[in-house]
């Protein structure tokens, strides 16, 4: 026979109730690590992914259950984000505004306690960051279905910023509005880049309803709150902030859509063993220059697990690559084949080692 269900419910209490304790012990060592930290570098950033990885990796290891393992990452991301707020504010500047794709990026690198700064451009992300208005910076870099932003790119050609690190944000399109009622809705709206990845399920479910362009997923939200005959394509939790009913859940087209989104910083992470590297060069325009370039990267037995082109500013028919690397710069093998390049490129600039995304 089960026991008592009020008895089951004083046990939760109490657990509950040395759940927060421990909590407020946690916080408090906290509170001395970041003193010492402020002690070794009063301008180093708080925020560790190499010790948070190790953290979240122990507790998978050492979970028994029946507590889910997937479930301890975003338990102790907000864990963390607390606490790192107890060592100082940690301000993160995004292309905004808020409930936006890159936003739900933000989260999830720095969890919901961080403070949050919504700009207009990529280039004012940048900026945010370049003044120490920010501790960190988020800018979207590739979609699966989209490919590259290129203005992205470009902002690094000049920019002394750092990657920090990288996120990987599923994209969901769900469309919604006050009532959550299809037969309500007289008019869609979203950004550009949504309606193109939803365009098959519209023409199928929705075709006489007329589609149009705004600013942002978010900025669609936000009018379906004034407009009851609107609908929005927009994000969960664009639904959430924006107290909007989901009519009808994920009607992206491409059900695999990923957008990589990059952390810029003025100073580099610690190395973690898991990392990444990102390089900026410029090559000689002759006959074999690319095969030149990559070459060195196998003869090391280096992964490039990407390559893009951009054209230079500065002449005509020479090209920038932005080219990543599995591996760390300190790693003796990466640092070799850099300075093997080094030789052969006309220029290059390393854009940073980072945390390689771990879901």
């Amino acid at each position: 026979m089960p026991g008592d269900l009020s008895d089951y419910r004083k046990e939760i209490d109490r657990i509950d109730d040395e759940i927060l304790r421990l909590l407020n012990e946690r916080s408090k060592s906290v509170i001395e690590i970041g003193k010492i930290k402020k002690q070794q570098d009063a301008g180093a950033n708080l925020h560790t992914p190499a010790r948070e990885a190790a953290i979240i990796e122990r507790l998978v290891r050492q979970n028994a259950g029946p507590f889910p393992s997937e479930a301890i990452r975003p338990v102790y991301r907000e864990i963390m984000s607390a606490s790192l707020s107890l060592e100082g504010p940690q301000k993160v500047a995004y292309l905004g505004p808020r409930a936006t794709f890159t936003h739900m990026a933000c989260m999830q690198k720095f969890g919901s306690s961080a403070q949050y700064i919504p700009v207009n451009s990529i280039k004012e992300v940048f900026n945010e960051v370049e003044r120490g208005r920010a501790n960190f910076g988020v800018v979207p870099i590739e979609n699966t279905t989209e490919g590259v932003v290129n203005h992205t790119l470009d902002m690094f050609i000049d920019s002394n910023l750092v990657i920090y690190g990288e996120v990987l944000q599923e994209v969901s399109h769900h469309l919604m509005s006050q009532s959550g009622v299809a037969e309500e809705v007289k008019r869609i709206c979203s950004h550009p880049q949504a309606i193109a990845q939803c365009r098959n399920w519209l023409e199928t479910h929705m075709p006489h309803v007329p589609v149009s362009e705004v600013a942002s997923t978010a900025r669609a939200a936000e009018m379906c709150q004034e407009d009851g005959s609107m609908a929005a394509i927009a994000s969960e939790l664009a639904a959430q902030l924006y107290g909007l009913k989901v009519i009808k859940a994920r009607i992206e087209d491409n059900l695999n859509n990923f957008t990589r989104f990059l952390v810029l910083s003025q100073k580099p992470p610690q190395r973690t063993g898991k990392d990444k590297t990102s390089l900026m060069i410029s090559i000689k325009d002759k006959v074999g220059a690319l095969y030149d370039l990559l070459r060195p990267f196998a003869s090391h037995g280096i992964s490039m697990t990407k390559i893009e082109s951009r054209p230079s500013r500065r002449k005509a028919w020479e090209y920038i690559f932005f080219v990543d690397v599995e591996g760390h710069m300190e790693e003796d093998r990466v640092s070799k084949a850099i300075e093997e390049i080094k030789g052969r490129c006309l220029f290059m600039k390393i854009l940073g080692s980072y945390p390689a995304h771990s879901a």
